[in-house]
């Protein structure tokens, strides 16, 4: 009666019988207890009864033990099968979750179960409750925000991270995964022709930070004390922060976490004379303004690939402004930077070498699952002098002697996963030139879907396309609110059919919408029936408003 954990009962109830209680063979009988809602109810069985239930309960042989090779196997092979099934019927999905606030709290229990469930129950709730609030990132009709890519290569190094399960936050706590992440750090540095002294060899190097975010806050913490050191602890308050206003509210944050007083981070207003990068002019005059009141500039922010609309700032007017002043330079390519490895696109990088910091977020857009968000600077010893704590119980010999890399001491946490693993899976098992391809591909299809758009009378193109970003809008048949209120309309219409997933930005007072190619998946056929769908709701939006 019994087989690989399944348990042949015949029940008269409708409705999923909760956990097994005891289970006993008299005879040619099975009694079982089950719980029903708190309550105990025993029920006897025929052996022989042709019309059972399956219920699929752990016995004490199968039941999931805190580590074990042989379940680890089993389980592993499910639970992968289990992926590659979700990745074969992705679009079978709303690209867009369409469920509604709280949904889940009605569908799952108030608390945890006292005994264990198996294992294909709990992915029968990840099919049914879990997959439809979802967003699906991956699928090939997803176009919002920005990419967050994964690959076979990337989930691969995600998996063996998951199976080795360090904590590394010093060398001494397992040496490979300090130095796999310099090494391939130097490696991914030298794809994108950084300078020399972004490399781990000299007073600089890499550290993989989680987000883009991360990384803002580490090198504001370190360009904050570097600068307090030279005047004093008590001049915090006069320090000054500068970036443009299409500058990742990331930035914003840090400066809250750091103690940058709000009305000393100057926010540098952006227009479409300049395709929304900074202006080196305005930079300098509010720079000049600030010094004459006693202010202290301290750290500037360029972007090459904007969140709003990939604009770039001109790195080496702006660096050169930043050195002049004695300020701490970074620039967050979280989202461009993966294109900068194919040659022709690396002069919008062209300036890099007047940075302390640069960053990169690889989960973005190149193959790499996430979190994985590469940080370089030239002054390694910044970080550590802001970050670094060494209390006695994680002292060693290696440490103390100065031989190693601490990487505790780049970040803000003390734990760290072993990151750079997957980054490592992704560079030998694609290779620069398949990574080259993989990203012209996204800018081809990118420029594929521009030209749809310039081709339709009734949108126009509201940006110059750089990399695989299109920012477009319906034009309004009337000037009444810049077409706000339609497009917006758009992409509320356009969202809800579950067929594609779009988001948006303001430029300029104007409601834009944007079209983001850079999913693994994407082929051109998702392009063309996104375009598709967007012209159908443009349509029916104007009908509707009697145009």
């Amino acid at each position: 009666m019994e087989s690989d954990g399944w348990l042949s009962v015949l029940m008269g109830y409708e409705y999923r019988i909760g956990d097994l209680w005891e289970l006993m063979r008299v005879r040619d009988e099975v009694r079982v207890t089950f719980i029903f809602v708190g309550l105990k109810e025993s029920v006897d069985v025929d052996d022989d009864d042709s019309s059972s239930l399956l219920i699929n309960t752990p016995t004490m042989e199968n039941r999931l033990k805190p580590m074990d090779a042989e379940q680890l196997r089993e389980y592993g092979h499910k639970m992968v099968d289990f992926i590659a099934d979700y990745y074969k019927t992705i679009e079978n999905f709303p690209v867009l979750s369409q469920v509604q606030p709280g949904y889940l709290r009605n569908l799952l229990p108030d608390s945890a179960p006292n005994q264990p469930d198996s294992f294909q129950h709990v992915l029968d709730d990840v099919q049914a409750k879990i997959l439809p609030g979802v967003t699906h990132w991956q699928s090939p009709n997803y176009f919002a925000y920005y990419p967050s890519n994964s690959s076979v290569a990337g989930f691969l190094g995600e998996m063996l991270s998951a199976g080795l399960n360090i904590v590394g936050f010093s060398w001494i706590t397992s040496p490979a995964a300090t130095e796999l992440e310099m090494i391939v750090l130097d490696w991914l540095a030298k794809m994108l022709k950084l300078p020399e002294d972004f490399l781990s060899a000299g007073q600089g190097g890499g550290v993989i930070q989680g987000t883009a975010s991360e990384a803002v806050l580490v090198v504001l913490l370190a360009a904050r004390d570097k600068v307090l050191r030279r005047v004093g602890k008590d001049a915090l308050e006069k320090l000054v922060v500068y970036a443009s206003d299409q500058t990742h509210s990331a930035l914003q944050k840090a400066c809250q976490i750091a103690g940058i007083h709000p009305e000393n981070c100057r926010v540098l207003n952006t227009n479409s004379s300049t395709n929304y990068a900074l202006s080196p002019e305005l930079l300098s005059e509010t720079i000049s303004h600030d010094r004459t009141t006693g202010l202290i500039p301290f750290f500037l922010c360029a972007t090459v690939g904007t969140t709003s609309s990939t604009a770039v700032d001109p790195l080496l007017s702006l660096g050169k402004i930043a050195k002049s002043n004695g300020m701490w330079f970074h620039v967050d390519a979280a989202y461009a930077g993966s294109a900068c490895v194919c040659p022709e696109f690396r002069h919008y990088m062209d300036g890099v070498e007047e940075a302390d910091s640069f960053n990169m977020n690889a989960h973005k857009w190149f193959l790499t699952n996430f979190d994985c968000s590469a940080l370089w600077v030239k002054d390694r010893s910044a970080l550590v002098q802001a970050l670094s704590t060494n209390p006695e119980f994680l002292k060693n010999k290696a440490s103390q002697a100065n031989m190693v890399v601490d990487y505790k001491d780049w970040q803000v946490p003390l734990g760290r996963r072993f990151r750079s693993l997957k980054l490592w899976m992704v560079l030998r098992l694609y290779g620069l030139e398949n990574l080259q391809c993989y990203i012209r591909n996204h800018i081809k299809l990118a420029k594929h879907f521009e030209n749809l758009v310039v081709q339709d009378p009734r949108f126009e193109v509201v940006t110059p396309r750089i990399f695989s970003l299109v920012c477009f809008r319906l034009l309004p048949p009337n000037d009444e609110d810049h077409g706000n209120k339609l497009n917006g309309e758009l992409l509320d219409a356009v969202n809800s059919t579950g067929n594609v997933f779009i988001s948006h930005t303001v430029l300029s007072g104007k409601y834009v919408l944007r079209f983001a190619v850079g999913a693994p998946l994407t082929e051109e056929k998702h392009v063309n029936a996104a375009w598709t769908v967007v012209q159908d709701k443009a349509t029916s939006l104007l009908l509707q408003n009697g145009n």
